[in-house]
Protein backbone atom coordinates (compact mmCIF):
# COMPACT_ATOMS: atom_id res chain seq x y z
CA UNK A 1 0.00 0.00 0.00
CA UNK A 2 1.03 3.45 -0.40
CA UNK A 3 2.13 5.81 2.07
CA UNK A 4 -1.04 8.75 1.35
CA UNK A 5 -3.17 9.30 4.41
CA UNK A 6 -6.38 8.35 3.47
CA UNK A 7 -8.66 11.28 4.52
CA UNK A 8 -6.79 13.29 1.82
CA UNK A 9 -6.77 10.73 -0.88
CA UNK A 10 -10.20 10.79 -1.78
CA UNK A 11 -10.60 14.85 -1.62
CA UNK A 12 -7.73 15.74 -3.38
CA UNK A 13 -7.56 13.15 -5.92
CA UNK A 14 -4.03 11.65 -4.34
CA UNK A 15 -4.48 7.59 -4.79
CA UNK A 16 -4.62 6.51 -7.60
CA UNK A 17 -6.44 2.94 -9.05
CA UNK A 18 -4.14 -0.26 -8.59
CA UNK A 19 -7.05 -2.49 -9.83
CA UNK A 20 -10.15 -1.64 -11.45
CA UNK A 21 -13.84 -4.32 -11.73
CA UNK A 22 -16.10 -2.27 -13.35
CA UNK A 23 -18.22 -4.98 -14.30
CA UNK A 24 -18.80 -5.54 -10.66
CA UNK A 25 -18.97 -1.93 -10.12
CA UNK A 26 -15.54 -1.19 -7.86
CA UNK A 27 -12.23 -0.18 -7.88
CA UNK A 28 -9.34 -0.95 -5.60
CA UNK A 29 -7.02 2.06 -4.65
CA UNK A 30 -3.52 2.14 -3.96
CA UNK A 31 -3.91 3.38 0.05
CA UNK A 32 -6.25 -0.03 0.91
CA UNK A 33 -9.47 1.65 0.33
CA UNK A 34 -12.32 0.34 -1.88
CA UNK A 35 -14.15 3.17 -4.12
CA UNK A 36 -17.87 1.71 -5.33
CA UNK A 37 -19.53 2.77 -8.71
CA UNK A 38 -22.07 4.62 -6.98
CA UNK A 39 -19.39 7.30 -5.12
CA UNK A 40 -19.64 4.99 -1.89
CA UNK A 41 -16.10 4.01 -0.21
CA UNK A 42 -15.07 1.26 2.41
CA UNK A 43 -11.42 2.29 3.84
CA UNK A 44 -8.69 0.26 5.55
CA UNK A 45 -9.83 1.16 8.76
CA UNK A 46 -13.40 -0.02 8.81
CA UNK A 47 -14.76 3.31 8.00
CA UNK A 48 -17.52 3.96 5.28
CA UNK A 49 -18.68 6.91 3.13
CA UNK A 50 -21.60 6.48 2.42
CA UNK A 51 -23.22 6.78 -1.06
CA UNK A 52 -23.97 10.79 -2.70
CA UNK A 53 -25.73 10.36 -5.38
CA UNK A 54 -26.98 13.34 -7.78
CA UNK A 55 -30.77 13.31 -7.71
CA UNK A 56 -32.62 13.44 -10.76
CA UNK A 57 -33.14 17.18 -11.22
CA UNK A 58 -29.63 17.90 -10.12
CA UNK A 59 -28.54 16.10 -13.65
CA UNK A 60 -28.57 17.70 -17.04
CA UNK A 61 -30.93 16.93 -19.25
CA UNK A 62 -30.04 16.59 -23.66
CA UNK A 63 -33.01 17.60 -25.48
Amino acid sequence: MCSHQTSENTVRGIAHIVSAHPEQGWSLLCDGSIVFDDCGELRPDGSVVAPHRAFVEQLAVAA
